[in-house]
């Protein structure tokens, strides 16, 4: 049972980051009426998709992923997307603290009583990991009276080894829709992979169907130190 909360803030380095593994999450919080803030970090525009044939240059590239993310977020009844203007590929050379002070004003500005991201040390690509540790340091900063809660995406080889199995498994059944729209909102990134899941639901592989209908989380170990 996804739980209700005041309001749900979201950090990620890419559009797109949200589609796979939190969409179906943010379309059902939006169904119960949850305010989500939605904070993308970058424009994807060193993602490697130009398209075959080719659709977009690196000049283009922001632009269509900016338009697709916008979508992706009208189909999860997401109004409150902000773009925060960091470059795709570069987040680990900025600044710690300016990455940590980003975090901190979003969290005074929008109150949440939960924070979604994902884990550092689990999450692979470097802008994953820099965003990772600037929300883990925000939140670990304030009163423990006063953190919201953070819910982690982790994805690592060794992520169950090390942390477990998650503890947080979202039945998401009454929005698949919403998330696969988002999912297809995402077009210059995941075409191709949307034409294999969807012949994969159409013949209801069961592993495909329990990817697209569970989204699982990790709630973070304020015990363990990334660093």
């Amino acid at each position: 049972m996804i739980k209700k909360e005041r309001h749900v803030l979201i950090v990620l380095p890419h559009p797109d980051d949200e589609a796979f593994g939190i969409s179906g999450t943010i379309a059902a919080y939006r169904k119960m009426g949850v305010p989500v803030t939605y904070a993308c970090l970058t424009l994807g525009e060193m993602g490697r998709n130009l398209g075959n044939p080719q659709f977009a240059t690196r000049e283009t590239l922001p632009q269509i992923r900016k338009a697709e993310l916008e979508k992706a977020c009208e189909a999860m009844g997401l109004d409150d997307l902000r773009l925060m203007g960091f470059r795709d590929k570069t987040l680990e050379f900025e600044d710690d603290e300016k990455m940590v002070k980003l975090v901190e004003d979003l969290i005074q500005e929008s109150n949440p009583s939960l924070v979604i991201s994902f884990y550092p040390g689990y999450s692979v690509h470097p802008d994953h990991e820099a965003t990772a540790r600037a929300v883990v340091r925000a939140i670990r900063r304030m009163d423990e009276t006063n953190r919201p809660k953070l819910y982690a995406v982790a994805f690592a080889n060794n992520t169950e080894e090390d942390l477990g199995t998650p503890d947080i498994i979202h039945d998401i059944q009454d929005t698949i829709e919403q998330k696969l729209a988002a999912l297809r909102a995402h077009e210059s990134q995941t075409v191709w992979m949307m034409k294999e899941l969807d012949e994969k639901l159409a013949a209801k592989d069961p592993e495909r169907m329990k990817w697209v209908r569970y989204e699982r989380f990790f709630s973070y170990k304020w015990d363990k130190d990334f660093e």
